[in-house]
């Protein structure tokens, strides 16, 4: 791996991790749990979450605010082509994803890249919001995972619960309902950052490492979920009515 020490968050990343917790503010209660050591803000990290709505990214946005993260965002690539929003986006230094396209699978190689120079970086190992009936983490996608074993740089398992109650899924019409209510009521959104994930006995080469690699990172975050909704231990208290669901891609925990 290259050295020279963490990657250096643009003034403009900086700005937004700052104004994120001042959106967040009036529509939630944050509550920002765990530690990330200082051994490991030294060194590149892969900092991997679940994706339960359409606020997750301002949510943990704001809670890396609270905890003094900056990682770049791995990031849909519609985000990049917007007007505005991908200039702003190329400005913060996040990492643009190709999903659905030819070239999605040189997202490895780019993230990699920037974890050899010391970044920290966050992603979704789902690749997409949640669609399981009890909001829990689906079965990930290996991207992640291939990354950690080719790099050597640890993962951090990044729980929340609660964004799904800020922002609706279903659009302009059901998201500014939800936020109306939010400003109301603000719905406590729970943050946990957890313990490195022992990935140190899998080799990239073997076959079937990047998944087992996988199957313990989203049974990492998992498990710090249990313990940030213990009051909705089987399903959700806010149900979203327009959210779709599926069980097609539903993890099942290791034994």
């Amino acid at each position: 791996m290259g050295g020279g020490g963490p990657w250096r968050a643009p003034g403009t990343w900086r700005f937004l991790l700052v104004l994120a917790r001042a959106v967040v503010m009036p529509v939630a209660r944050l509550r920002v749990t765990g530690d990330v050591p200082q051994a490991l803000r030294d060194g590149p990290v892969i900092f991997a979450a679940n994706h339960i709505g359409p606020f997750d990214p301002v949510a943990i946005s704001a809670a890396c605010r609270v905890a003094r993260l900056a990682p770049r965002l791995m990031a849909t690539g519609g985000l990049f082509r917007a007007p505005v929003v991908g200039s702003v986006m190329r400005a913060a230094g996040h990492i643009r994803i190709n999903r659905r396209q030819a070239d999605v699978g040189n997202a490895v190689d780019v993230v990699a890249d920037a974890v050899a120079v010391g970044s920290h970086v966050l992603g979704y190992p789902e690749g997409r919001i949640t669609l399981d009936p009890g909001m829990w983490p689906e079965r990930g996608k290996t991207g992640l995972a291939r990354i950690a074993l080719r790099t050597g740089a640890p993962v951090v398992p990044v729980a929340q619960w609660g964004a799904h109650e800020v922002a609706a899924w279903g659009g302009f019409g059901p998201t500014m309902r939800t936020l109306g209510r939010s400003l109301l009521h603000r719905p406590v959104v729970r943050v946990h950052f957890g313990a490195p994930v022992d990935l140190s006995d899998l080799d990239v080469a073997t076959p079937g490492a990047a998944q087992r690699a996988t199957d313990r990172i989203i049974d990492a975050i998992t498990a710090d979920l249990v313990r940030l909704r213990v009051e909705e231990p089987r399903l959700p208290r806010y149900v979203d009515p327009v959210r779709p669901l599926s069980m097609q891609r539903r993890h099942r925990p290791a034994r």
